[in-house]
């Protein structure tokens, strides 16, 4: 599961998909329509792969962690409703996170840790794999290894694809304006 990419954007429901950088911000992809829209810089975003819940040795625990935790305990079904009381909340919580500071996590925070699963729940991102990476492949050929040959018909194979065409090589002049 690779949150480094998922954001939360304050003022905005739901989760959204890091697509690209533009200029003048983030594009991102609503997780829940797909629509993509522009990231201005001014909006406060956060991204999910940095929050963490306290728990109470003082240390915290990352979300992607908490979020594998609740998706064991559901085995794979979405969590409670987030517009459930808040005494089931804080019982669904510490079901899932028994060590978890009671002073400084908030019916709020739990609440917004329920709605992310249940979105993220909804997208399948838990059974995802994570992409490997594309740098393992070998930059150099090895020996015995052919290169693909591409055949470029005869009647269509232009002098700058044809290797044995004597083409002279051009030299453009400088052009004067009269302005020195």
């Amino acid at each position: 599961m690779d949150l480094s990419k998922i954001i939360s954007i304050s003022g905005m429901g739901g989760l959204f998909k890091v697509i690209a950088q533009g200029k003048n911000g983030l594009i991102v992809e609503s997780l829940v329509d797909k629509k993509r829209m522009p990231v201005q810089p001014n909006y406060k975003i956060s991204v999910l792969d940095n929050i963490s819940i306290y728990v109470n040795s003082g240390e915290t625990i990352p979300l992607g962690d908490l979020l594998k935790k609740m998706y064991e305990k559901q085995n794979a079904q979405p969590a409670l409703d987030s517009k459930s009381t808040d005494d089931e909340l804080k019982k669904f919580f510490e079901s899932v996170l028994p060590e978890y500071d009671k002073g400084k996590v908030h019916t709020s925070d739990i609440r917004k840790a329920v709605i992310w699963y249940n979105l993220l729940q909804k997208t399948d991102i838990f059974t995802q794999k994570e992409d490997e990476k594309k740098d393992d492949a070998p930059l150099i050929a090895e020996e015995g290894t052919k290169k693909p040959e591409h055949n470029f018909g005869q009647g269509n194979q232009g002098k700058h694809l044809n290797p044995t065409a004597n083409v002279a090589k051009k030299t453009l002049g400088v052009r004067k304006t009269g302005v020195a």
